[in-house]
């Protein structure tokens, strides 16, 4: 596991504000330290030099979860579009 940052705080539209120490790519998966999912990121909101994502919350207690650090496994693999598969002409 990779230390990624720090979970700040929910904001009001229900998803996790995180401000991280290395840019993540949407659709990451967060854990804490015990490997519980904490959230999946779902927009980077601020500069390359001091990243912070938006992410939401994967379960129902996320206020134990402010302040702590949170970690990803490896690289977890984002979720590519699957390309359509039409008949062939």
């Amino acid at each position: 596991m990779q230390e990624v940052g720090e979970v700040l705080h929910l904001a009001s539209s229900g998803r996790v504000v995180i401000r991280l120490s290395k840019p993540l790519r949407d659709g990451q998966i967060i854990v804490d330290s015990s490997g519980t999912k904490v959230a999946k990121v779902s927009e980077m909101i601020s500069p390359v030099d001091a990243p912070y994502a938006s992410a939401i919350p994967l379960t129902n207690n996320i206020k134990r979860h402010i302040g702590q650090h949170v970690y990803i496994v490896d690289e977890s693999p984002v979720m590519k579009p699957k390309r359509f598969r039409g008949k062939r002409r």
